[in-house]
């Protein structure tokens, strides 16, 4: 400013003179020449260009104003000034500049407690450029920021410069960071409705406590989401929706990393619900949307039966938005992908000075949209045909339905061809009538595999494997596999093809073969030799995708030369012959650990009798497994597929085997362990007899002829998180027994075991390793002895 005001005033005593005199308007002057004073790393012309002041032309103040501006904007000088002289009756403007120091090089000391790299990014300032105080000044302010969010309340960043020799500068950032400051107690003020202990609970920040995670670390970002959302959801679900924070405040005594959190709240008068209307609504009637209303009035008594009415009921937010959503999805599910339910609330007092809040849904449904065409993209291996079969919930033609179309999502993605999670499909408006183009875009991955390595398990201990696997044999969906086991005690080979859609149409055909030789190292199964195959065709009944009828028929030769095990089951060159239906209804997604749905399946077969062989007998296994996900970190797809998820599986078996099984004990039912029969955690393989718990059953040869059973029950509860297709973690809780008869079935009677496990997808294939708790374990006297189990597993467990 000081330059600006010496050129002002030369301008002004100079325009009698010399402005007016050379043709001038008042108010400037003409510059004959212009000189730069000061530059040394700049030159003049740089400067002058940068300037932007004519010469030979008339100049205002409001010029080199301008100019003085331009050439801070620079960033290569900390001072500019401009002066105004006479040169043999030439009028010379004089630009003095003060150039920056060069920033040689920066550095950043102090910091151990927060990733360096996240600090080095706050800083803005850049070496071999002339030094900028302004960007020092805002990297030192937003590290301290970057500290105070994640809870280093106290930590401070520090700027020193040092001049090297040659007038350049090194600038050093030193960094005290200090404790990250913990709260210690947290004080609300203002609440009336619910205690400070009551609206702590509902906010992630809070003060530290006796356990390990009641740290009390205060989150600048977190305590923001505390005021901005859980706390106003909190009272909104219990009818405060006007409440606020009014102010929150930190109190951090110097040098302490204790602090005070201070909240003050304004809850606001609780609300409780009017009237209720809607309006707009042709496709559904009132009363069937009254349905979803979620609000009547509250009774006392027994599940409110036998009660009086206590008056009109409280709103609750979260109540009312997701009724309604829940109306947003049956105009989706029908058709109207472009119906809008918008709720209404409206507030008042009433006559007795209750506050009330009304609420309607002004609903505009648009016309219904269907499904112009059902377009597929990306796949360059997979034939269009293959994925269309996945996405028979999109029908050309039909009204679109947002259920089905997550049907079809996840069937697609089933398919297990694609890259995951699947890219959401894009609904396109396809004509002015509303009607839309639904498309999916995929990503094809490799899925055929060759594979080898050794194997543990299955009760034959360590041997060797080579397998080969392909899902999509020419893009057509089609399944090969071939396997080869080896090793001291296994010689196994078995191949088998399936063909989801025979001929491109709605039957399905597998068929297997196998040649195996096993000597079990568990129990005293001895050798068992076994040659044969099965056949097996299935169609869809009940005009439902997921349902299916499959039928097969199984051809075995079987050698047993186990002493102990031809005791009971003699069998030389004995044959299996059976024929069995079953009825498979399957609905899981995120396959190979489901997230959701559920499958039911129930399996009739004759074995013998009248299709030859040895024995006579009919066996009945029915089971259900059920899904539901708890919570997903990071979903992509519209089911909310993909990420991470927590999910709640719920799983029952049971079989039942009547008539005469000959030889064939492996079709009766075995329990205890994992590698062989009905899998029970926490016990040894065959400790679970139709008499109870065999202590000695991995040390006793005839303990396993005694111990299979004509009836079993298995169930399993399991939390989970799905971190991957390929890793899965768990805890669970298993429950079974096993039974001489089936009338001797008794689910209530069953032994439990707990733990966790951990199960993986390699390129070895399906691996887990459990560790249970048996409860019901008991010593060879009969007195309790619980303990721990390890499992393996390997093979298809899913």
């Amino acid at each position: 400013m000081r330059g600006i005001t010496l050129l002002a005033a030369a301008l002004l005593a100079a325009l009698p003179a010399s402005a007016l005199a050379q043709g001038g308007t008042q108010g400037s002057t003409v510059i004959d020449s212009i000189a730069v004073v000061g530059a040394h790393r700049v030159s003049p012309e740089q400067i002058i260009n940068s300037a932007g002041i004519p010469t030979g032309k008339p100049v205002s103040y409001l010029d080199v104003q301008r100019a003085i501006t331009a050439l801070f904007g620079t960033g290569q000088f900390s001072d500019v000034r401009v002066t105004q002289g006479t040169v043999h009756g030439k009028v010379v403007l004089r630009i003095l500049v003060t150039e920056q120091p060069l920033l040689t090089a920066w550095s950043l000391t102090g910091v151990q407690k927060v990733a360096e790299h996240t600090v080095r990014g706050k800083v803005k300032l850049r070496d071999g450029r002339p030094y900028d105080p302004a960007a020092a000044a805002q990297s030192v302010a937003a590290i301290d920021s970057l500290y105070h969010q994640d809870g280093y309340y106290i930590a401070a960043a520090k700027l020193d410069t040092v001049v090297q020799p040659d007038s350049s500068i090194h600038a050093i950032i030193n960094v005290t960071e200090g404790h990250r400051v913990a709260i210690s107690e947290m004080i609300i003020k203002g609440n009336k409705a619910f205690t400070d202990k009551q609206i702590v609970s509902h906010m992630k920040t809070g003060p530290e406590g006796f356990w390990w995670f009641q740290r009390g670390e205060y989150d600048e970002g977190q305590l923001q989401r505390d005021i901005e959302e859980r706390l106003p959801d909190f009272y909104a679900a219990n009818g405060y929706i006007d409440f606020r924070v009014v102010s929150d405040t930190l109190i951090v005594p110097p040098g302490s990393p204790k602090a005070i959190l201070e909240l003050t709240v304004d809850e606001g008068p609780r609300y409780v619900v009017g009237n209720f209307d809607i309006l707009g609504n042709r496709r559904f009637s009132t009363q069937d949307l009254d349905n979803y209303y979620p609000f009547g009035s509250e009774q006392t008594g027994f599940l409110g039966l036998g009660g009086n009415k206590t008056g009109p009921p409280i709103f609750s937010q979260s109540k009312w938005d997701d009724a309604t959503q829940a109306v947003q999805t049956l105009y989706a599910n029908n058709g109207y992908l472009y119906a809008s339910v918008e709720p209404q609330m409206t507030r008042r007092v009433d006559s007795t000075g209750e506050h009330t809040v009304d609420l309607a849904w002004q609903i505009a449904e648009g016309q219904p949209a269907t499904i112009n065409r059902v377009e597929i993209r990306g796949n360059t291996i997979t034939h269009e045909g293959v994925i269309r079969r996945a996405t028979i919930p999109l029908v050309p033609g039909d009204v679109f339905r947002q259920n089905a179309l997550i049907a079809a999502y996840r069937s697609v993605s089933n398919l297990g061809f694609f890259q995951q999670p699947l890219d959401i499909p894009k609904i396109e408006r396809a004509n002015d009538q509303g009607d839309v183009n639904v498309i999916f875009n995929v990503q094809e991955r490799h899925t055929g595999s060759v594979n080898f390595g050794a194997s543990v398990g299955q009760g034959t201990g360590v041997g060797g494997f080579v397998g080969l696997d392909e899902p999509n044999v020419f893009g057509r969906g089609k399944k090969v596999s071939l396997q080869w086991q080896f090793g001291q005690n296994i010689s196994q080979f078995n191949v088998s093809y399936t063909d989801p859609a025979i001929r491109g149409g709605l039957m399905s055909g597998s068929i297997s073969l196998q040649s195996s030789t096993l000597r079990y190292t568990i129990a005293d199964l001895g050798q068992i030799r076994t040659r044969g195959g099965t056949v097996q065709l299935g169609f869809p009944i009940f005009g439902l995708m997921h349902t299916r009828l499959l039928t097969s028929y199984t051809l075995n030769q079987n050698n047993y030369d186990s002493p102990t095990i031809s005791s009971r089951y003699y069998c030389k060159d004995c044959i299996l012959s059976s024929f069995a239906v079953s009825v498979v209804h399957d609905t899981r997604y995120n396959l190979p650990f489901p997230t959701g749905g559920s499958l039911h399946s129930i399996e009739l077969s004759q074995n013998g009798g009248v299709l030859g062989g040895t024995g006579n007998f009919q066996r009945l296994e029915v089971e259900g497994r059920w899904y539901a996900p708890l919570a997903n970190f990071g979903g992509a797809g519209p089911g909310g597929e993909g990420g991470m998820t927590l999910v709640l599986a719920l799983k029952a078996r049971s079989g039942f085997v009547w008539g005469d099984p000959g030889p064939n004990f492996q079709q009766l039912f075995a329990m205890g362990g994992t590698q062989y029969g009905i899998p029970l955690r926490g016990y040894d393989e065959f400790s679970i007899t139709p008499n109870g718990f065999d202590p000695t059953a991995t040390t006793t040869s005839a303990s396993t002829v005694n111990a299979f059973g004509r009836s079993y029950f298995a169930s399993t509860a399991e939390v989970g998180l799905r971190l991957s297709q390929a890793l899965y973690l768990s805890t669970f809780f298993d429950a079974g027994n096993v039974w001489a008869t089936p009338s001797q079935y008794d689910p209530t009677r069953l032994f439990r075991g707990a733990g966790i496990g951990i199960s993986v997808v390699s390129p070895l294939g399906p691996l887990g390793i459990d560790y249970a708790y048996g409860f019901d374990r008991t010593d060879i006297h009969g007195n309790p002895a619980p303990g721990w189990k390890l499992h393996f597993k390997i093979g298809n467990f899913f």
